[in-house]
């Protein structure tokens, strides 16, 4: 016989008449509950979460943000605790045909992702999706806990993302017959170093109008441990890419104008990126900068360049040719349909030399014009730290899988 779950009874001091409590699982319309609701009840009350129960080490989750972008997708619910460890939550209605198998397919792809990104990379997405300033992350754990330490948090957080290091939860309003045994399914999966949990969370109504939540674990996972992707700390920048392999963007780029560095450095002053990893270089007497990217060797960057015969300022994706940045190229390319409007503004796919990449360009007149140039400068800068943004997780991903 499979087994049931019946609903809680109320049962009152006094004479009165004990009442089954209804569940809202199964209503249609605005009493209904939905997985956006069950993101905000995680988000506002995470101690709904029987985390003990599952891994204690991940007790005291401090929730960061719902709808966390990450090249796989968005994350529902992304917290951390105060030791470093990450968590993610997808928030699942179990009726949806989606919320089985593929919900566990979906978390182990977040997992996957974040483990190729760094602490600053996570700080400067939690930035972006909260819209605030400084060390959000620190901040937030901090209102919690005001006694962590800031490098220790920084580099156990940096040391848990690369060894995939989460707790993974997957919760769902109610469990159908055989909904268990999607755990079955990390066997054949390439996993990291994480504990994974099925969560069913139901929903009752209180005679009061107030909601009873019955959270159970259904299904736990002790630590997986598989094999992990080494991603480099770091890489060997060079300080320009390959003349060869760049587009001949600007006639008089292969004289060593002083006026060019000139342009460069007054360039350089007014730009501010969000990535605090990403490596800016010494203005050039070039018609172009190179903003390596993290691929091996500098093997794929992003080209900003000026034009000063037509009046025209550019940001392109280049690579060297049978390297690991082109994989990352081409694979930025292909993805296309899926970034076209993070990237916004007028940026374009392009084929370059019989293979495709990714460019944006604008007009804006003579450049030795004082005020044609700042407005020049302050697009190109909004372009920059754009590009940067976008590319940056996809390359160092692509990367991995190229290496992988």
């Amino acid at each position: 016989m499979s087994r049931q779950h019946s609903a809680p009874v109320l049962i009152p001091r006094g004479p009165a008449k004990a009442t089954s409590l209804a569940s809202i699982g199964f209503r249609s319309g605005e009493d209904s509950v939905s997985e956006e609701y069950i993101q905000r009840l995680v988000h506002e009350h995470p101690s709904c979460l029987p985390i003990a129960e599952i891994d204690p080490t991940f007790i005291g989750p401090v929730p960061v943000c719902m709808e966390l972008q990450t090249p796989a997708g968005p994350i529902d619910n992304f917290m951390v605790t105060p030791s470093g460890l990450p968590v993610l939550v997808e928030c699942k209605l179990w009726r949806n045909p989606e919320g089985r198998r593929e919900v566990v397919g979906q978390i182990l792809d977040y997992a996957k992702e974040l483990s190729r990104w760094s602490s600053s990379d996570l700080e400067r997405e939690v930035r972006r999706r909260l819209k605030r300033d400084g060390t959000v992350l620190l901040d937030l754990v901090r209102e919690v806990d005001p006694s962590v330490d800031e490098i220790q948090f920084n580099d156990a957080l940096t040391s848990n993302l690369r060894r995939g290091r989460f707790l993974l939860l997957i919760v769902g309003d109610g469990i159908r017959e055989g909904v268990e045994a999607i755990a079955e399914y990390l066997q054949a999966h390439a996993g990291l170093h994480f504990s994974l949990g099925l969560v069913e969370m139901p929903i009752f109504d209180l005679p009061n109008g107030d909601r009873l939540v019955t959270p159970r674990v259904l299904a736990r996972t002790s630590v997986v441990t598989r094999t992990v992707v080494a991603v480099p700390e770091g890489y060997t920048l060079e300080d320009t890419a390959d003349p060869s392999t760049v587009r001949e963007l600007d006639p008089d780029r292969a004289a060593l104008s002083d006026a060019q560095q000139r342009f460069w450095a007054e360039f350089l002053a007014g730009l501010s990126l969000d990535d605090p990893e990403q490596a800016v270089p010494k203005p050039a007497k070039l018609g172009y900068l190179s903003f390596n990217l993290p691929a091996p060797a500098g093997s794929c960057w992003l080209n900003v360049y000026r034009s000063m015969k037509l009046g025209e300022v550019g940001v392109m994706i280049s690579s060297a040719r049978g390297t690991a940045g082109e994989h990352a190229m081409l694979t930025l390319a292909d993805a296309w349909e899926e970034i076209r409007e993070d990237l916004g503004g007028t940026a374009r796919r392009i084929d370059r030399d019989g293979r495709p990449t990714i460019i944006d360009s604008k007009v804006f007149g003579s450049l030795d014009d004082a005020a044609v140039r700042k407005k020049a400068f302050a697009w190109l800068a909004e372009r920059v730290n754009t590009f940067v943004n976008v590319t940056r997780p996809r390359v160092r991903s692509a990367v991995a899988d190229y290496q992988g």
